[in-house]
């Protein structure tokens, strides 16, 4: 039986069973309540608790949208290399192309 749970976790991707976890409960209300054991002043509640809460999602929200800034720029000098090998490519289609038509005419 408890092989059967093992195998049937396996298949779930990690972030599913993490939402899982984190769900129920207000942020920041305590060990137990949604809050988790993120130190001792989140494990008190109360206004720090949520306090804290509130900072450690600001931080990761920050995080997230600098990542995906990050992954955007990136993607945009992608973007750019390829279409300049796409220039390139075409400059030399177009070498090729008069090479053999000079070849041809010397036929």
């Amino acid at each position: 039986m408890s092989l059967q749970r093992i195998n049937y976790f396996r298949r779930i991707p990690a972030f599913q069973i993490a939402i899982r976890a984190m769900s129920g409960g207000e942020a920041g209300s305590g060990a137990g309540k949604g809050g988790g054991t993120g130190g001792t002043i989140r494990d008190a509640g109360g206004a720090f608790g949520k306090r804290e809460a509130t900072h450690e999602e600001q931080y990761f929200r920050k995080l997230q949208h600098e990542q995906l800034k990050d992954l955007k720029k990136g993607l945009e000098k992608e973007v750019d290399f390829h279409e300049e090998q796409i220039k390139v490519h075409k400059k030399a289609l177009e070498r090729h192309k008069e090479r053999l038509e000079k070849l041809e005419d010397k036929e």
